[in-house]
């Protein structure tokens, strides 16, 4: 998220960093086997939403610890963010601990969602896997919902994916 905010170089609204994290666990899942981020998935109304960015990003200080951070690098203005100190947004975040691969699935998908109105977003954030997260009673989005009809192995992979589902660590 400070990558993103750092390249944006202004203000982003939530909803432009939580689909690129969608779109990128999503993409990189159906290409690689795996998400990037590997987030928890709730079915909101606007679309996928990946509840611990979320959280971050309203700045819950829950997830300071697991960052071994003071406080977040930014911070929430309504529906946006942005990064605190301003006279280092030239700076970017280390992002040597993401293999170069990843990195070019998340900057890529970081762009889309950038290029694309709210409703382009969450028209485009709507599929079956959105459909079938919303019908569970606690609205969560599987990860095997997200893999596309035509996955290669794809019960292979579902089965997978639901046998390491609670233990799933990225």
């Amino acid at each position: 998220m400070q990558w993103m905010l750092a390249t944006a170089g202004e203000p982003l609204e939530f909803h432009v960093i939580l689909k690129a994290i969608y779109f990128a666990d999503k993409r990189m899942l159906n290409e690689r086997g795996r998400p990037v981020f590997g987030a928890t998935y709730r079915a909101m109304n606007y679309g996928p939403v990946p509840s611990e960015v979320y959280e971050m990003l309203k700045c819950e200080p829950y997830w300071l610890s697991e960052l071994d951070l003071q406080d977040y690098p930014w911070k929430r203005i309504g529906h946006q963010v942005e990064l605190i100190d301003s006279s280092r947004h030239n700076e970017m975040p280390s992002t040597s601990c993401i293999a170069e691969k990843d990195m070019g699935i998340i900057k890529e998908e970081f762009e889309r969602s950038r290029a694309m109105s709210f409703n382009e977003r969450t028209k485009e954030t709507h599929p079956m896997d959105w459909v079938r997260g919303a019908k569970r009673p606690d609205d969560r989005m599987a990860y095997e919902d997200m893999l596309a009809d035509d996955y290669p192995d794809r019960e292979k992979m579902i089965k997978y994916l639901i046998a390491i589902g609670p233990r799933l660590v990225l």
